[in-house]
């Protein structure tokens, strides 16, 4: 009688850093893995963070290379920094909730291993999520570029004067709008601080970016909602101090006149949730509707 062959060979295992309680979850999901032959290697960082000794540990950027799997233990903010770092990779991601909401990190810490021993058996669903890409054009050259699973903002720094930036839409001028700022956010990133701005809510299956005024100084300048194949350019107008933050963890600085071009990024991230899930029980759970 052969062992039933699992649906992953290889697992990296990736956890919040700087966080203590973290070490025990991590060593728990290890050892339930390696009990079913299961390869497992550790990101670099959240071993020495965590230490932990005697696995196999490699570097965020190589963990494409060498694992098929990628258990994110942490919340929704460890999750967007890894699903960037591997989204080149392809490789799908199961999140392990450890912060305050999750929203992509759906699997309770305390469940984790049951979860994912009906991962291994192939009994999960995936769910493609876009990403948008940001070049930030500075006298007709590149100057900044990154990727976005839940908003690319621009936004003012300190100063408590409005800026002014000015939207095309695929080549189509929009309007010019004066405001605190514009949050261009993915399905996936309409539950963050799009939603915080008076956002819509979209299904993450939907093929569409929401554009969402921050403090509008017009109020009829409302949310919309375009196709995720469009491109937008934004060109700040007039702005004494803003800059542009990706995922809300990596920041740059803008100048007046600079032209960001935001469009979906190529590649999706691949999220594994267990059969059944359901994104509108996990909207009623999460955001306390009745």
């Amino acid at each position: 009688m052969h062992a039933m062959k699992n649906a992953f060979q290889t697992v990296a295992l990736i956890g919040k850093y700087m966080n203590p309680e973290m070490r025990e979850q991590i060593l728990a999901l290890a050892r339930f893995l390696a009990e079913r032959q299961i390869g497992i290697f550790i990101e670099e960082k959240t071993a020495e963070q965590s230490q932990i000794k005697g696995y196999t540990t490699v570097h965020i950027n190589a963990i494409g290379a060498y694992a098929d799997l990628a258990v994110v233990l942490g919340g929704d903010g460890t999750m967007l920094s890894v699903a960037r770092s591997l989204v080149d990779y392809q490789i799908p991601l199961v999140g392990v909730n450890r912060g305050r909401f999750g929203f992509l990190t759906d699997i309770t810490s305390e469940s984790m291993c049951e979860a994912m021993s009906l991962i291994l058996a192939g009994e999960y669903q995936t769910e493609q999520r876009i990403l948008l890409s940001a070049t930030v054009m500075r006298n007709g050259e590149p100057v900044h570029q990154g990727r976005a699973l839940n908003d690319v903002v621009i936004n003012k720094n300190g100063m408590a004067r409005l800026i002014e930036l000015e939207v095309h839409i695929d080549g189509q001028f929009v309007h010019r709008q004066r405001a605190d700022g514009l949050i261009l956010a993915t399905p996936t990133g309409t539950t963050a601080y799009s939603l915080s701005a008076g956002g819509p809510i979209l299904h993450p299956m939907l093929d569409a970016i929401a554009l969402v005024p921050i403090c509008p100084h017009t109020l009829s300048n409302r949310p919309i909602a375009i196709s995720s194949h469009s491109k937008v350019e934004i060109t700040v107008v007039q702005a004494p101090d803003v800059r542009m933050h990706l995922d809300g963890q990596m920041q740059f600085e803008l100048q007046q006149g600079d032209r960001i071009l935001v469009e979906r990024a190529k590649k999706t991230v691949t999220l594994l949730h267990l059969l059944g899930h359901s994104h509108y029980d996990m909207l009623r759970e999460k955001l306390n509707w009745g």
